[in-house]
């Protein structure tokens, strides 16, 4: 239910926040596959790993195929007018994109969690959601929210002629936005639940009241700020700095503001991921010293 060029950022981002929330069930089910000696369990058939390719698969996919093929030009951020313009492969390579890139921003946050680093697995869906916001907000010609806030061509070119309030209100008046809002129920609805609902569930396995340092609707705000909120902030304040200052000086200024509140070892940010309670440790961490496989 995104626009093309938004939609594999968006995929990637939400792969990465799904291992992210279900990261200690993650570590769970590796230790259990270790003390079973010999592998009898594929990889594959995590369930986390599989629930995951299955909300790519029924939900994401689905709802944007709906709106490329309901509205072709919102669809392609205004650069098809109509369905003559848009290319049947796009169709082809947005399904698969989707769910690959799905994948891939899973596995990656999975790999890191597992080695300890869910930091920087965290990382990975905040880089995806700034990719997806700053397409939105700013595009590739700082006309992205122009973009994602018509529904025509027409009404793109025409976007100077009336207020910024006018514009908005036109969209939210329009059959597009009503669409998005009977997909976003399902999309998102089943998006946030199934995020909240396996921090939850992670915070039941043993370690995790020591970890997670605030109540669980506490933790439940602060992740979901890190997640949405300050990729939103940032894609919003690099938009500001690019008009400003232009790419060759905007990009680099905020590239170094954003490596401060990311990277910084006493950054505020990294203080708050503390408090979430996502596990920190490599996945081995706590077995038995004398552990070995059997054979």
């Amino acid at each position: 239910m995104i626009q093309i060029q938004a939609a594999l950022f968006w995929a990637y981002g939400t792969g990465a926040a799904f291992a992210v929330s279900a990261g200690r069930q993650l570590q769970w089910w590796e230790r259990s596959v270790y003390g079973e000696g010999v592998r009898t369990r594929s990889r594959a058939a995590n369930p986390y790993l599989a629930l995951t390719l299955l909300y790519a698969a029924v939900l994401l996919v689905p709802s944007g195929l709906f709106m490329l093929w309901r509205d072709p030009s919102w669809a392609t951020m205004q650069v098809a007018a109509d369905h003559g313009g848009v290319w049947a492969g796009f169709a082809l390579f947005y399904s698969a994109g989707v769910v690959v890139a799905t994948l891939l921003g899973f596995l990656a946050a999975q790999l890191l969690v597992l080695v300890g680093a869910g930091y920087w697995a965290y990382l990975q869906s905040v880089g995806g959601h700034f990719l997806l916001f700053g397409t939105l907000i700013h595009g590739w010609d700082g006309n992205g929210y122009r973009r994602t806030l018509t529904t025509s061509v027409r009404a793109y070119r025409d976007w100077p002629k009336d207020s910024v309030v006018d514009n908005v209100l036109r969209f939210a008046t329009s059959g597009t936005f009503l669409a998005l809002l009977v997909l976003g129920s399902a999309v998102l609805g089943t998006l946030f639940l199934t995020e909240i609902g396996w921090l939850a569930e992670g915070w039941q396995l043993p370690g995790a009241d020591e970890d997670r340092k605030v109540p669980r609707a506490v933790a439940v705000g602060i992740a979901a700020a890190g997640v949405y909120g300050l990729p939103f902030a940032g894609a919003l304040g690099a938009a500001v700095l690019v008009h400003l200052a232009g790419w060759a000086v905007g990009l680099p200024v905020f590239a170094v503001l954003a490596g401060v509140a990311l990277l910084a070892r006493r950054s505020p940010v990294r203080w708050l991921y503390g408090l979430v309670g996502v596990p920190g440790r490599h996945w081995k961490a706590g077995l038995p010293v004398t552990a070995a496989r059997p054979g």
